[in-house]
């Protein structure tokens, strides 16, 4: 039994199977789920938390599963690869819907859910989904208790546990037990945990001798041995197995057992704890196991198995969904090296910014945007050309067509594009492939920063699409007036907690050398000041500095103060094509610069001509698509000397 979890080498080292669900939280907490008003949207199922929670930890994870042929299907789908799970399991049923589940948090560790799993797709798995050389691809199988329920998904996962065998793999039993989806409780009784049950407790019995790994609470040991009480029960599970057991004890951890039961449950092996606020227990089981099998299949000891399960657990108690809130391998280690001093852990801003940048959307290692977002500047050349404002609209979906045209589908494009003038271009935007999109928030030429429309910053960014990049140029200079920084960093603030809180990712373009002197130290010092103040986002714009050694201090500072910044990109200011790249060549030897955002050197002169008259759309188009490919050009050509 304390043999170690498997040293197959295998594509893959976990499948999960059994439920694949769209979880709709309720964002009002302390609410009954009558009165909610609004919710948030994540992938959720025991199986499907599972293969993210263990996918993050770095584990090669697949879940086998069913979901609908509709949008909900395909978000469940689209994100688990986002997470990095195989899908190659996940079958599509072109007949029933994908499962939803309604929760809210009502009060600590009470949490009403719903299940609106009537004949959904996840329920209609079958032997013919279970490939054996899908299944024999993996070091280990998940097999979740819900899935035993009905004959034709328990069937799906008893072959799977065969092929498993045969192919000298680890078969793991998350009991994951919900009355109600046995059908001994109401569509209401959704949080309930425990109805005795001995139809259940016959059916779990004969899974539990084919099994190297059962995971369970209290409630659901007894289930599964049909027992009444805890000693018995565990001795029951041992007569029939001798898999590890895994008792989950909620706040007080977990306790392994490895050997004989003896009287005392205590005698067996303890992770370390960690004593945090419980905010939503829903999903926790699901990221315990995630850590456990981790350190399980990962060779680690029992004892530090679980312990990353117990650390695991926590991180899910504490915030408020299931699987966007599982840690990532980089997150665990940060915490279990630092601690936290926050009994709220959902309050400590060092472990949530680990979390945010090592889960937000795909990696971007080159970016280079052709930027439209101007306001003034596209008003001053209509007011010339003596037409009205309202054309902008038009010239702008001319300029996403051009970036367009340019990008041909790559990856590494991206526009800025405004609100106010803008909008339809953003529709035409979503036409077309791109890499990123970023869209400005600040009233154009404000000094001291104020956001456009409305100084209520998060209401606005609520309605944006997740993908979306909030950009905020902020004209500050290290040797401004106290008074004036400091008006302006506490602004910065404030959109820098928006940002995070409605999970979108932040651009911040620092002009300096238009309010004073611009030398190789300024940069940098604006920098420090902002990182000071805990703003960090994920992109900086920044000015081209006038040597490679400027640009190596701003390397310098990031790194320092944020690893995970996904770097810098250049602004143009209207700079002609070789002053542009020149600039570009300066930044030949900083890593951290990942490209450009310019803009009138693109689009002036088409703009100017347009407005006027004096060029067609096809022709405005063709004019800005040469110059912001020639500017790409000019771009990758420099990376592609550095590389050689």
């Amino acid at each position: 039994m304390s043999e170690a979890a498997g040293t197959i080498t295998a594509p893959l080292d976990v499948i999960a199977i059994g439920r694949s669900s769209v979880d709709l939280y309720g964002q009002q907490i302390g609410s009954r789920l009558e009165d909610v008003a609004s919710f948030a949207k994540s992938v959720g199922g025991c199986p499907a938390n599972i293969a993210i929670g263990t996918a993050r930890l770095g584990l090669r994870s697949a879940l086998l599963s069913r979901v609908g042929d509709e949008q909900m299907g395909r978000f469940v789908r689209e994100q688990l690869v986002r997470e990095g799970v195989s899908v190659e399991g996940l079958g599509t049923d072109p007949e029933r819907l994908t499962a939803l589940v309604l929760l809210s948090v009502e009060a600590e560790g009470v949490s009403p859910m719903i299940f609106y799993r009537s004949d959904c797709a996840d329920m209609a798995l079958s032997e013919e989904d279970v490939d054996e050389a899908f299944v024999a691809s993996a070091r280990a199988v998940v097999v979740t208790g819900t899935h035993f329920s009905r004959p034709g998904p328990a069937a799906a996962q008893r072959k799977a546990m065969r092929i498993m065998k045969a192919n000298g793999g680890k078969v793991v039993f998350d009991i994951d037990y919900r009355p109600n989806l046995w059908g001994l409780a109401g569509h209401a009784e959704g949080f309930g945990r425990y109805v005795r049950s001995d139809r259940v407790s016959s059916e779990m019995r004969t899974v539990l001798p084919d099994c190297d790994l059962i995971v369970g609470t209290e409630e659901e040991v007894l289930i599964a041995s049909g027992e009444t009480d805890l000693p018995a029960a565990l001795k029951a599970i041992r007569a029939l197995s001798q898999a590890t057991i895994v008792l989950k004890r909620g706040a007080m951890g977990c306790i392994v057992y490895d050997g004989p039961i003896s009287d005392d449950l205590e005698d067996g092996i303890v992770g370390d704890g960690f004593p945090i606020e419980v905010y939503n227990v829903l999903g926790a089981g699901d990221a315990f196991m995630s850590g456990f099998l981790r350190g399980w299949l990962g060779g680690e000891s029992l004892g530090t198995a679980a312990t990353w399960a117990n650390a695991c657990g926590a991180f899910a108690v504490s915030r408020l969904l299931c699987s966007p809130e599982y840690p990532t391998f980089e997150e665990l280690r940060f915490f279990l090296d630092n601690g936290s001093p926050h009994h709220a852990l959902r309050k400590d801003e060092a472990v949530n910014h680990v979390h945010w940048a090592t889960t937000r959307r795909g990696r971007i290692p080159l970016l280079m945007a052709f930027a439209c977002d101007h306001r003034v500047q596209f008003e001053a050349l209509a007011r010339k050309a003596g037409t009205d404002v309202s054309r902008i609209n038009a010239f702008k979906i001319l300029a996403v067509k051009a970036a367009a045209q340019v990008a041909a589908g790559r990856e590494g494009y991206g526009m800025l594009v405004d609100e106010r003038y803008g909008r339809e271009a953003v529709f035409e935007f979503a036409r077309h492939s791109f890499s990123w999109l970023g869209r400005p928030v600040e009233l154009p030429g404000s000094r001291p920063l104020r956001f456009e429309f409305s100084q209520d910053i998060g209401s606005q960014l609520v309605e944006w699409p997740v993908g979306h990049c909030i950009k905020c140029l902020c004209f500050y200079h290290p040797d401004d007036p106290p008074e004036l920084k400091a008006e302006q960093r506490e602004k910065l603030r404030a959109l820098f907690e928006a940002a995070r809180r409605v999970g979108r990712e932040l651009l911040i373009e620092i002009i300096a050398g238009k309010h004073g002197r611009l030398d190789a130290t300024t940069v940098p010092r604006a920098l420090e000041e902002l990182y000071a103040m805990g703003i960090r986002p994920d992109w900086w714009k920044l000015e081209p500095q006038a040597s490679a050694a400027a640009w190596a201090d701003i390397e310098a500072t990031i790194r320092r103060h944020d690893p995970w910044c996904r770097g810098v990109v250049l602004l143009g200011l209207e700079a002609p094509q070789d002053e542009l790249e020149a600039a570009f060549a300066a930044t030949a030897q900083a890593s951290v610069v990942k490209g450009f955002a310019v803009g009138r050197t693109i689009f002036s002169h088409a703009a100017e001509e347009w407005f006027a008259g004096r060029m067609s759309d096809e022709a405005a188009v063709t004019d800005m698509a040469a110059r912001f490919g020639k500017l790409t050009e000019a771009w990758l050509g420099g990376r592609r000397g550095r590389a050689a």
